[in-house]
């Protein structure tokens, strides 16, 4: 399921993520004062991170659950770290994204540059580099809806961000199809540092012998 999900954000990856194929395209959304104010806020909020850990729960297209730990370190690195029975763990290292399945040791490994990692987890964000296609304030919270400039690969990522906490609280992947992956957040903590041991990973090679750390 990790891998499937990842494969989404894979195939979005080229686009930052973005655009249902299912529907009609959808046109850029020229920002009003308090649409662009509220984006400035979520913009804020992810330039301010720095060393972040907490907990995540994935839920699916089909509704299947997941949960586990993760932690980021900007610029570029991160670490998803998924409960048994699933097998998976997500790694960035800052130039190559490896998601790993540590029952069967596969990887496979993409570019950073070539993820939505890039777009979230970069020194200085600017949602401004995607096309802002909605930002939409209900329920206590702000809904920034975004796809990629490129267009290469279809999908959508919804970024909510919770004005009361004055924090991400969630994200949804949207793939060509429409279906949906959503990961929410919890009891989220800065730290000073992170271990920079959590952003390595032993990659098997062609032979299926592991090779230490990323490429």
């Amino acid at each position: 399921m990790a891998m499937r999900m990842f494969r989404r954000v894979k195939a979005m990856a080229f686009a930052v993520a973005f655009c249902a194929t299912v529907s009609p395209a959808m046109a850029e959304t020229a920002l009003t004062e308090q649409q662009g104010a509220l984006l400035d806020k979520v913009e804020t909020y992810l330039n301010g991170m720095r060393n972040l850990k907490g907990e995540f729960t994935q839920v699916g297209p089909a509704g299947t659950i997941s949960t586990g730990v993760f932690y980021i370190s900007k610029p570029g690195k991160m670490r998803f770290e998924y409960a048994p029975p699933n097998p998976f763990l997500v790694v960035s290292d800052g130039r190559w994204v490896t998601v790993k399945n540590e029952a069967k040791n596969k990887a496979d490994q993409y570019p950073v540059s070539a993820t939505p990692l890039n777009l979230i987890l970069a020194e200085n964000v600017d949602l401004k580099n995607a096309e802002i296609m909605g930002v939409e304030e209900k329920e206590g919270s702000v809904w920034v809806t975004i796809e990629s400039k490129d267009k290469i690969v279809p999908g959508q990522l919804v970024l909510i961000y919770d004005l009361a906490q004055s924090a991400l609280q969630q994200w949804i992947v949207v793939d060509g199809q429409g279906r949906k992956t959503t990961v929410s957040i919890a009891n989220v903590e800065n730290t000073a540092t992170a271990d920079p041991q959590l952003f390595k990973v032993e990659v098997p090679d062609s032979r299926g012998a592991g090779n230490s750390g990323n490429r």
